[in-house]
């Protein structure tokens, strides 16, 4: 400030320009040298670290991890083959339960045999890209396929028990040969 200047003393640093503002506010010690009248020590310059990759998760989930989701495609896949012809499906069924039963609701058991198997893939796939995704951060993810599992089994099974429901006389046949 020259001694002709009728602004009155800066109390809070409005004069100063704007690299001493941010001097002084990422280094106080900048702001006792300018009071000071002494040039402030330059800045040292820091490096940026190189952001770290994630570290991979223990070496047993990973194994446990990649084994559940190969167990669980190869299952995935033979029950869609299974599951789009649900009326050789339900009879299979009912032989398994010793039950001799005819699955006769063609139309229903080929669109919800369908709507389950689009429900197992699309319940694999889910369930593999959040495994891939917790994985690669290093994260542990045996648990997602196993939780993948149970969801996409809640769902299908829900839809392949209304395609078997949708045969009243298969239904029955079911329901009677299990009471006895």
């Amino acid at each position: 400030m020259t001694d002709g200047d009728e602004r009155p003393r800066p109390q809070y640093g409005e004069y100063a320009t704007p690299e001493e503002q941010r001097a002084r506010i990422r280094r106080p010690e900048v702001t006792e040298s300018l009071e000071a009248g002494v040039a402030p020590a330059p800045e040292p310059s820091v490096a940026a670290a190189p952001a770290a990759a994630p570290k991979p998760g223990p070496l047993a989930d990973r194994f446990v991890t990649f084994g559940l989701l190969i167990y669980g495609f190869i299952t995935v896949v033979s029950t869609i083959i299974q599951l789009l012809d649900f009326p050789g499906y339900a009879e299979r069924a009912a032989q398994l339960l010793g039950v001799q039963a005819t699955y006769t609701a063609l139309n229903a058991g080929y669109v919800w045999g369908a709507i389950a198997s689009v429900a197992y893939g699309v319940g694999y796939l889910l369930t593999a890209w959040l495994t891939w995704r917790r994985l690669r951060r290093g994260r542990i993810a045996f648990w997602v396929p196993l939780v993948g599992f149970v969801a996409t089994t809640v769902v299908a099974s829900v839809c392949i028990t209304i395609a078997l429901t949708s045969d009243p006389a298969y239904f029955s046949s079911l329901t009677g040969g299990l009471l006895k």
